[in-house]
């Protein structure tokens, strides 16, 4: 139903003005402060308060290099309908179906946002590796596979972006934003071996070091959607059979996602 009624107080026109400088933003994809002065009208003096306040709240980020802003995942809070989440998790739903009633093992699928990857579909259902992990999970980025997976695909200025960002950020899980030599290495390794391991540590401290897992990213023809992960037990599964039985197969299943995604945009 349409609202006509007139508002019973003044709008606050510094929320208007950030409402319509993230609107562009969005539309745009990726918009300067002169695009967003030609479409808004604002000066720029205040787009560039907006922006400001936009990316430290989070919302939007900036690349120094071009001088652009795009909307982050965290743009998704402000939605209570249609959005990206919900987008991939209706696409993702029937291959991750598929890919676990074919190897027997539960995943994931994650976008990131801001400082993690969420969760935003899996097929863990019930049973021993359900963990009660639904939609909307925050897994850290450094120590679990979909976030290394998504560091090491992701485009590099976003990559030192986030970095920076949870460098700046304590907590435990970030310590390694604060070894770059160490952490690059980790990152060369996980593009060359196509996939991502959760560590050691995570493992021990939120599994009781029972669980593990591999992920990969979900990406297509240089897009990158987000990742996918595999959970295992490693009372089961090895390194090395995961290797050889499991990842060809995940990969197939994050390739066939990401393809679905690329074509749904189209339509």
């Amino acid at each position: 139903m349409n609202n006509t009624s007139k508002p019973s107080f003044k709008p606050v026109e510094a929320v208007a003005r950030a409402l319509k400088v993230l609107r562009v933003v969005n539309e745009e994809k990726q918009a300067s402060v002169a695009a967003i002065h030609k479409q808004t009208g604002l000066d720029k003096a205040t787009i560039v308060r907006m922006l400001e306040t936009l990316n430290h709240e989070g919302y939007v980020t900036k690349d120094p290099e071009r001088a652009v802003y795009s909307v982050t995942a965290r743009t998704l809070l402000l939605s209570q309908g249609y959005d990206k989440s919900r987008w991939i998790a209706g696409i993702a739903e029937p291959t991750l179906a598929r890919f676990r009633n074919t190897i027997g093992w539960p995943s994931d699928i994650a976008l990131f946002d801001f400082d993690a990857m969420v969760v935003v579909q899996t097929s863990r259902g019930s049973g021993p590796l359900s963990f009660n992990r639904q939609p909307g999970f925050r897994s850290p980025m450094l120590v679990t596979s979909i976030g290394l997976a998504y560091l090491a695909f992701c485009p590099d200025e976003e990559r030192e972006q986030i970095i920076e960002r949870l460098a700046a950020t304590p907590g435990d899980w970030n310590r390694l934003a604060h070894e770059p030599a160490r952490l690059a290495k980790l990152l060369d390794q996980v593009r060359k071996d196509g996939f991502a391991m959760m560590s050691d540590e995570y493992s021990s401290s939120v599994f009781a070091s029972n669980v593990w897992a591999i992920g990969v990213s979900v990406m297509h023809e240089g897009k990158l959607f987000g990742t996918m992960n595999v959970m295992l037990l490693k009372s089961a599964v090895s390194l090395a059979y995961a290797r050889k039985n499991l990842l060809i197969p995940l990969q197939e299943a994050a390739a066939e996602i990401a393809r679905n995604l690329a074509e749904s945009q189209r339509h």
